[in-house]
C-alpha cells in the first residue's frame, strides 16, 4: 500500500538540511531502485522552486510499504530526524487516484 510521509521542519532548518541531505537522498534513491517511490520533495518556504536562504518548511514522500508500521519505522529513521530538521512527521495511508 502507498503511504504519505508529511514532515514539518523546525525554524531555520536549511543548514541542518544541507548537512544531512546526502544520507536522506540515498534512502530515497534506495526506494526508487526498489520501485517503491512515487514522489518526494521539499516544500519551499517561498513561492519559488529555488528558495535560497528562505529554505524549506517541510517535505512530502509518497512510497509503497508493506504496512503502516513499516512506513512509520522508515520515517522514524530518516537522517533529517536525527539532524533535527523535522519538528513533526505524520505518516498515513495514501490512495492514488490520478493520474
Amino acid at each position: 500500500m502507498l503511504y504519505a510521509i508529511i514532515s514539518q521542519d523546525v525554524e531555520n532548518s536549511l543548514d541542518k538540511r544541507k548537512s544531512a541531505r546526502p544520507e536522506h537522498i540515498q534512502r530515497l534513491n534506495d526506494l526508487t531502485e526498489e520501485g517503491r517511490l512515487i514522489l518526494a520533495g521539499p516544500h519551499p518556504a517561498i513561492d519559488n522552486n529555488e528558495p535560497g536562504p528562505a529554505g524549506f518548511t517541510g517535505s512530502l514522500v509518497v512510497a509503497e510499504f508493506g504496512s503502516l508500521e513499516e512506513a512509520q519505522n522508515w520515517a522514524d529513521n530518516d537522517p533529517y530526524i536525527k539532524a533535527g530538521v523535522y519538528d513533526a512527521v505524520t505518516v498515513k495511508p495514501f490512495k492514488k487516484v490520478l493520474p
